[in-house]
């Protein structure tokens, strides 16, 4: 049984060889489908891995308060407050609300957030960049360090100082090589002096980091943005919550939700004009976008590995056609059914299992090229699971395209094939 299978095995590449243009072409189509899977695979999981850092980065105790939801049809709540079509949803009030240790006892550290993307200009550069108000609490509950200078204190906030913290690709943009710390800048035209560098933190789920300015919470409202909610309370574009330990965050996220819906008026089984999110829905949201994804544009690649299953069954035939009289007189000596019809399945299947190799080479080839052409902020992770999943694509396939033609070189009659021309 082994002396037979190596000898099909031989007679297989023999075959391959003997023709080695028309092999390269049929092995083209699994070559760039088994590739394309890999690298998309890859691609993948590391944009999961990628939102999973960032994500965790925030802290596993820490929670985000939003006006409207993710997705509502229409303009939603959070958008119509950007462009000033209707009041926020969440105001400084709220905020407030949520720092009482009787209402929100699990709730440890509040954080209201102001975001605006505004004009910003320096004595050399002029740019549009999001702006964001903040109190003292911010660095604590991001655990945002700062490489020169300092961040805001509470007289900074007491006061509504004129003081800005800049991103690093920020300060790189508005002052190039030079030194901020010190300098002046103008935000929509009102003066602010740059009193520190944030240390570097990448993009986010929320957007990137390093291409922020900080200012004080107050600064923003007296200056930047006058929007007011209900009762007049100045208005807010988020709330970050610390919860006093990773095990009470479920119980920080149903506080809040309890004390925002009564200050909000919301009676039973009405929606909510807000949104609490903690890290691990954040992670869920975007790990099933990201898989779904993945999944489609595998499905995309996949289509490569169909035509190239196809291109396979047509050299298989072509090959069956031209060895007809080879077949008739493997017969003749006593070859049976089932050998010849191995014979066949072996080369298409050996043929797949080459360009799956090759494939798989090339998929770890350009998931290293995407990971260089991203400057390490992105990595492209190339999974055993991946290479396994493809080679067994490719085996099936090519085990599957060698079927037909194998069942038909199996069924000739010895002694037309022996007449065949």
């Amino acid at each position: 049984m082994i002396a037979q299978f190596q000898e099909n095995l031989q007679t297989a590449l023999q075959s391959l060889l003997a023709n080695k243009l028309r092999t390269a072409l049929s092995l083209l189509g699994i070559l760039i489908g088994v590739g394309a899977v890999v690298a998309l695979l890859a691609a993948g999981q590391g944009v999961r891995d990628y939102i999973q850092r960032q994500v965790e980065a925030i802290g596993p105790n820490v929670l985000f308060v939003f006006p409207g939801g993710f997705s509502q049809s229409g303009i939603t709540r959070a958008a119509a407050q950007q462009s000033g079509l209707m009041r926020p949803a969440l105001t400084l009030g709220d905020a407030r609300a949520l720092q009482d240790p009787t209402r929100a006892p699990d709730i440890v550290m509040v954080a209201p957030v102001v975001a605006q993307t505004l004009p910003v200009a320096s004595t050399k550069e002029r740019m549009v960049i999001t702006v964001r108000g903040v109190t003292p609490e911010y660095q604590i509950a991001r655990n945002w360090a700062v490489t020169r200078g300092r961040f805001l204190t509470p007289e900074d906030e007491r006061t509504a100082a004129r003081v800005a913290l800049l991103g690093v690709e920020a300060a790189r943009r508005l002052f190039g090589e030079a030194d901020p710390v010190g300098q002046l800048i103008r935000i929509r035209d009102v003066p602010f002096r740059v009193i520190g560098i944030l240390s570097r933190k990448g993009g986010t789920s929320f957007g990137n980091d390093d291409e922020v300015i900080l200012i004080p919470l107050s600064a923003m409202h007296q200056y930047l943005y006058s929007v007011r909610g209900r009762g007049g309370e100045p208005g807010l574009s988020a709330i970050v919550l610390v919860a006093r330990s990773p095990d009470r965050i479920r119980a920080a996220q149903e506080q809040a939700t309890a004390v925002l819906r009564e200050r909000h008026g919301i009676r039973f089984r009405e929606d909510e004009d807000f949104t609490v999110v903690s890290q691990e829905e954040i992670l869920n949201l975007f790990g099933n976008l990201t898989l779904i994804l993945t999944a489609f544009l595998s499905a995309i690649a996949g289509i490569s590995l169909l035509v190239g299953g196809i291109g396979i069954m047509n050299i298989t035939l072509v090959s069956v056609r031209e060895r007809t009289r080879e077949i008739g007189l493997r017969k003749a000596v006593g070859a049976r059914r089932r050998d010849i019809m191995l014979q066949f399945l072996i080369e298409t299947v050996l043929l797949a299992l080459i360009g799956g190799f090759l494939g798989v080479l090339l998929g770890i080839g350009v998931a290293f090229l995407i990971s260089t052409l991203a400057g390490g902020a992105f990595r492209a992770i190339v999974t055993p699971e991946a290479i396994l999943l493809a080679v067994g694509i490719s085996s099936a396939v090519g085990l599957a395209a060698g079927l037909y033609p194998a069942w038909r070189a199996a069924r000739l009659d010895p002694i037309v094939a022996l007449r065949y021309e």
